[in-house]
């Protein structure tokens, strides 16, 4: 192990080995770098690809920055791929600053600004776009960074990624930047497969130091306390746990419960976080209403952060970055109740607010001015927005089914944003203690950074096609075989494989021990399998019989009938008091009096052989079951009738078994075969017994490992057999209507090729095409919302109609495939699409569609990305491809026109 000193002695010694571009690099900064990001930036510059894990805050875009550098540097391009607008928006603004609005280009979709530049930020669906359709803009290409790159394991967007990676000219170098997680090997090694030669650098070291804490009431608690030189949970807490858990359960048994708190008073923990100077700090908030409700409490409370100084450059950057918004508009918004809350410090974040106004509010984070964030967990994604504290309310979500538990790489993900880099000297991330709460459960999410990257990579019908016209079908599938999802599923196999070959092995040796001098042994060992398998067959008829006869003789029985139970604690004499004969198929449930005067319910299982009322008794007209008294003098009438006979003697199983021919045959054979008189007969038996319970296991084995082999291949012959079958594909041909369905960049692709082949839109007018086009993007948050969705009269509804049963047929023909891709479409905005298509007021939208504006902005966009897409796609002179361009002129428009890039 080196001391500080010597790591610290090699860490100078690779500063002095910096290249030429690195030492400018340098001086491009007022910090000195770390070494991880020293390590991978003369990586880059020796050539070779560089994947780097490290944790939130760290400084990773550091080694994005600098193949920006480098690419300037040799005369090439740089490609910065985020996977959210946002984050690109956010880098273009940043490298503009650096370099100069010349040499930065940015393309999301919303936005295209120069897009021929040296410098180009950019979604990573555009680049992948980019690709398939063999854009000139690649010319020149030397680095594409991948921001966030463990999105890959996105279950929606995830694909794209991999794609990027596969797909990217040999001669480009990969930043990829992550996230830590625990299989950054694995994915390096990936990597290095399909991009050549790739350093891995994981540094799990932060900048910042977080520490965890846990707020009970006004107090706040250290999770972790040092306790004879080792870091335990902190009694005090724990001990506190256990009073609190205590006196609600004793509040509990007393018949009154705790008053439930909404949540908790967020204006005194806000307040609390100040007077120990743990601002400015996010509150994660599982919920968007949850999040606007936090800042109207502290509202409420009076709570006031910010100097007026602060307030006013508060006001002013707020009426300066909001200016372009109509006035109308900003009524509808609550506009002036939202500035001042955030002249106050206080400000909520979460994908429901118009992009604008989220913008500002991370604006102003940033430069200290708002204190307190209110914010849904999407913050965490990506978005450069640290703080000195952390807050979490709870440790479940909702997921869209359920209520789960934070898992640790959440934690991880959400208190990363705690501590500033360069300015705080640590970070604070602090869970807030609810009833029930368990230290140790925080203790074990704070301790574990278990956060495996696992691909969700499968092949679209888009991407096939898209790939069949490139390279054919053969090369296409050898290329998805590239893939991270397989590598994934090939190790996964590695393991199995060897077992594989050790059952193989062992089987070798099996079938030498049995080998027997006289005769053919294993066909000796099948015969005699034959024969116990079919004993086994006739005995499963027998029981079969005899209990189908059980249930019918139980069907016949009376209330009064003398049976005798077979066995079990209930063996001996009974009088039947109800036949409990149940609904069809469910069988009889008789209830009966034992002779030791208990009433017992019985099924069907109690009778392995049929049952015969050896007797029969009167029961009384108004007998009551539950009276001793009445049970005795039952029992003594059933003693009386039967006199001397044994009232506890259990019925004797009857086996009506006859021999069968085929048994007796196979015993006939056996008898005859050579080794049947051999000495070592049953020891040679006990081994060929081995041998074939070994193959059963073996054969599960290999339909195991087969299962897990050529998967991503084998999917795209699938995706590929739907194409042929519709005619978008010809054996290695991609055919016209492939072609256009190869310009559809959409989760419901092939739908939104049919809906264009079949015409369905063709007598559509731009808004109601918007209105149709919209439910392919659209989808709902609320899944088990019953209500029908409001759609527009006339031609549109005609058309969704239509769009609904060409789902259905394509979901069968999917079904014939074994394959489940196609989603049903949406209509949950088709109302809200063409009102605004319409030209309706946003207010009239927003209220009639009880819609977010955050969301409405975020649909919309989407829909003039496929609106676009359509306007290209579609044949020239079709009203679709007119209405389509027409539709897109109607839509941006108001809030939806702003362009985020200043």
């Amino acid at each position: 192990m080196s001391t500080p000193a010597e790591r610290y002695a090699v860490f100078r010694e690779q500063q002095s080995e910096s290249g030429p571009a690195l030492t400018s690099f340098r001086e491009l900064y007022d910090f000195g770098l770390d070494e991880f990001q020293v390590d991978a930036c003369q990586a880059l510059e020796a050539g070779d690809g560089v994947l780097v894990a490290a944790p939130t805050g760290s400084g990773k875009t550091v080694v994005g920055e600098f193949a920006v550098h480098l690419a300037l540097e040799q005369g090439r391009k740089c490609f910065y791929t985020t996977p959210i607008k946002a984050l690109s928006n956010q880098k273009y603004n940043d490298l503009v600053r650096r370099y100069g609005a010349a040499k930065v280009g940015l393309l999301t979709g919303d936005n295209s600004v120069n897009g021929e530049a040296p410098i180009v930020i950019m979604t990573t669906e555009v680049l992948r776009n980019m690709l398939y359709a063999g854009s000139g803009t690649l010319a020149g290409l030397g680095y594409v960074v991948m921001d966030e790159v463990h999105y890959l394991a996105d279950r929606f967007r995830g694909a794209v990624w991999e794609e990027v990676i596969i797909h990217l000219p040999e001669s480009v170098r990969v930043v990829a930047l992550s996230a830590t997680v625990s299989n950054a090997e694995e994915f390096g090694e990936w990597l290095g497969e399909v991009r050549g030669d790739t350093t891995v650098i994981v540094d799990e070291h932060r900048p910042v130091p977080l520490w965890q804490h846990m707020l009970v009431g006004n107090r706040l608690y250290d999770l972790f306390a040092n306790e004879d030189g080792a870091t335990r949970i902190n009694a005090s807490l724990m001990r506190l746990s256990r009073d609190e858990q205590r006196l609600a359960n004793t509040r509990g048994k007393r018949g009154y419960l705790r008053p439930r708190r909404n949540g908790h008073d967020r204006a005194t923990t806000i307040e609390r976080l100040d007077a120990e100077g743990l601002l400015p700090a996010i509150t994660f908030i599982f919920s968007r209403a949850g999040c606007d409700a936090a800042v109207q409490q502290c509202l409420a409370a009076g709570l006031r952060l910010t100097s007026d100084k602060e307030r006013h450059e508060i006001r002013q950057l707020v009426d300066e970055r909001t200016a372009h918004l109509p006035d109308e508009d900003l009524a509808v918004l609550g506009y002036l109740e939202w500035r001042d809350c955030l002249e106050r410090g206080l400000a909520a974040h979460h994908a429901g607010m118009l992009p604008a106004f989220k913008e500002v509010v991370e604006e102003l984070f940033t430069n200290g001015l708002v204190k307190a964030v209110f914010a849904t967990e999407t913050l965490a994604l990506g978005i450069n927005m640290p703080a000195r504290s952390v807050v979490i309310e709870k440790l479940d979500k909702w997921n869209g089914e359920t209520h789960a538990d934070l898992t640790p790489g959440e934690y991880t993900q959400l208190t990363g944003r705690a501590g500033r880099r360069g300015i705080d000297v640590e970070g604070h991330a602090v869970v807030v203690y609810q009833p029930g709460m368990d230290p140790m459960s925080v203790a074990g999410l704070a301790s574990t950074r278990t956060y495996p990257l696992r691909s969700s990579f499968r092949p679209s019908y888009n991407m096939a096609v898209n790939l069949v016209g490139q390279v054919g079908r053969e090369r296409a599938r050898t290329l998805l075989e590239d893939s991270f999802a397989q590598f994934q599923a090939d190790r996964a196999v590695v393991g199995l494989a060897r077992q594989l070959r050790k059952s193989e092995q062992a089987l070798e040796g099996y079938a030498e021990a049995m080998t027997c001098h006289l005769g053919d042994f294993p066909e000796y060992a099948a015969m005699r399998r034959r024969l116990s398998d079919r004993e086994a067959e006739m005995a499963r008829q027998r029981g079969a019989a005899r209990r189908a006869q059980a249930v019918q003789s139980l069907e016949e029985l009376k209330p009064g009938d003398v049976i005798r139970i077979p066995g079990g604690r209930r063996a001996g004499l009974a009088v039947v008091l109800d036949p409990g004969l149940g609904p069809r198929g469910e069988g009889p449930t008789p209830t009966v009096l034992t002779v030791g005067r208990q009433v017992k319910r019985l099924a069907a299982a109690d009778f392995p052989v049929p049952v015969e009322p050896v007797d029969h008794i009167r029961i009384p007209k108004n007998f009551n079951a539950r009276s001793p008294k009445e049970r005795a003098n039952l029992v003594s009438t059933m003693h009386a009738k039967l006199g001397d006979r044994d009232l506890g003697k259990p019925a004797r199983a009857r086996d009506h078994a006859t021999e069968d021919e085929e048994i007796n045959r196979l015993r006939r054979e056996l008898r005859q075969h050579p080794c049947h008189g051999c000495d070592e007969r049953e020891d040679h038996a006990r081994w060929a017994e081995r041998y074939y319970k070994l193959q059963r296991e073996t054969e599960t084995l290999r339909r195991r490992v087969e299962g897990r082999s050529h998967v991503i291949a084998r999917t795209f012959d699938r995706v590929c057999g739907v194409l042929d079958q519709l005619g978008y594909l010809d054996g290695e041909a991609v055919t016209d209507q492939g072609r256009r369905l190869a310009q559809l960049y959409t989760e419901l692709d092939l739908l939104t090729a049919e809906c264009l082949r079949a015409g369905i839109w063709e007598k559509l007018d731009p808004a109601e095409l918007a209105a149709c086009v919209s439910s392919l993007v659209f989808e709902s948050r609320q899944s088990d919302d019953t209500r029908s969705p409001k759609i527009p009269a006339g031609g549109a509804k005609e058309a969704l109609a239509a769009m609904l049963r060409l789902w259905g047929e394509l979901e069968g023909i999917e079904e014939d495939h074994g394959l489940s891709f196609i989603r049903e479409p949406d209509f949950g905005f088709a109302w809200a699409a063409f009102r605004w298509a319409k030209g309706h007021t946003l207010d009239a939208v927003l209220t009639d569609g009880d819609l977010a504006a955050g969301d409405f902005v975020r649909w919309v966009k989407q829909l003039l990305d496929l609106l676009g897409q359509l306007r290209d796609a579609a044949p020239k002179g079709s009203k679709v491809r007119d209405n389509a361009g027409k539709a897109v002129d109607a839509l941006r428009r108001g809030v939806v026109a702003y362009s985020s890039v200043s």
